[in-house]
């Protein structure tokens, strides 16, 4: 049930960010939540990964390496879905904020 929830506030985090942001684009419902589940593995599989080979910037950069890992996933991940579209660097630099204000939003009011 817990990752049915989590699956749901990041399908809808995905949409808010998608209405808000130009350059953020999918074709089709179905692809917000096909491009849910592909972040949830990645972030699940790959970010740890990711976190600890950029750990030695990110102490150099105090912290800063971190947010990249996650810009640098998201665009990824769009290169992975087919319909799911960033159309540049600073829209996945904006898109990767702007999810995680959503999603961290809506996480908040799940839990309450």
């Amino acid at each position: 049930m817990r990752i049915l929830v989590k699956l749901l506030v990041n399908i809808i985090a995905l949409w808010v960010v998608a209405y808000i942001l130009p350059g953020f684009t999918f074709d089709t419902p179905q692809t917000i939540a096909v491009t849910a589940v592909v972040i949830g593995v990645v972030n699940t599989f790959i970010k740890p990964l990711a976190q600890f080979i950029a750990l030695p910037l990110t102490l150099l950069t105090l912290g800063i390496a971190y947010f990249f890992v996650n810009v640098f996933l998201l665009w990824g991940v769009s290169f992975v879905v087919p319909g799911f579209n960033i159309d540049s660097f600073l829209t996945a630099v904006l898109g990767s904020l702007a999810l995680t204000l959503v999603s961290s939003f809506l996480n908040k009011i799940v839990r309450d």
